[in-house]
């Protein structure tokens, strides 16, 4: 597993690294002292595995982790001073997480976590989501990521690229300005996850964006048509069109 050391103290770094150095099935492509620097090197490198501190001056290791996009995933493993940090980011995704100092048994066994996910990108971009998602921002709406599949690539889009879910039977298309993706979850799931503000129901089987919304026409006094900003019309069902009403006082 191709496997990048992040954290802003080389003591640190070093330690981690001459533990890792010691497992056969583990290359160190890279070490990176800051968050700015570990995008740079997770897009440069694309590695299979990353050890993220999570307390790093500038850009901490959520704030990495939000800024990730594209297919190019890792898995994710917490290393911090911090137990309920920890705590918190493996439960929300993480494979596993690490308290400083790294006690070598504890590692071995994060690394052996690390290697179930390997060939399952769904899984990887899933954790990613959630741990994305887990910080106060997010939490605000602000930085908010969703999984998607373009064929046999897994990707994490910003929320707000993306226009429309749209439910076709049992799947449930991610519509951005000019592609679409199939979803990780059912419509229902979605709803539960997304920002309210942001995004609303329209009809059964979507789910808009409003600040997407470029033109609403009124078919009935209680049928709407939504034109989205990539020429995308859906028609808004009876029962959610008092919904439209609210995005128009908005």
């Amino acid at each position: 597993m191709r496997t990048l050391i992040v954290d802003d103290e080389p003591i640190a770094r070093k330690i981690l690294r001459e533990e890792l150095d010691l497992l056969s099935d583990l290359e160190i492509v890279g070490e990176a002292g800051d968050g700015l620097q570990a995008l740079e090197q997770i897009h440069r490198l694309h590695p299979d595995l990353v050890f993220l501190d999570l307390e790093m001056p500038e850009m901490g290791g959520f704030e990495v982790i939000r800024n990730l996009g594209g297919s190019a995933i890792p898995v994710v493993i917490i290393v911090t001073a911090y137990d309920q940090h920890a705590i918190e980011a493996f439960e929300a995704g993480a494979v596993d997480y690490l308290l400083k100092p790294v006690n070598e048994a504890r590692l071995l066994k994060a690394v052996q976590r690390a290697r179930t996910l390997k060939g399952r990108p769904k899984e990887v971009v899933e954790r990613a989501e959630q741990l994305a998602n887990l910080s106060e921002s997010a939490a605000r709406g602000r930085g908010r990521k969703i999984a998607g599949r373009n064929g046999e690539e897994y990707v994490l889009l910003d929320a707000a690229e993306v226009l429309a879910f749209q439910a076709e039977g049992e799947l449930v298309w991610i519509i951005t300005a000019k592609s679409r993706f199939l979803a990780t979850q059912s419509l229902r799931a979605v709803e539960a996850r997304i920002d309210h503000r942001s995004f609303q129901r329209v009809h059964r089987n979507a789910i808009v964006n409003v600040d997407h919304v470029r033109k609403m026409s009124a078919l009935s006094s209680q049928r709407w048509l939504l034109t989205l900003s990539n020429g995308l019309e859906l028609i808004v069902s009876k029962r959610q069109a008092h919904q439209v009403r609210d995005i128009l006082r908005w």
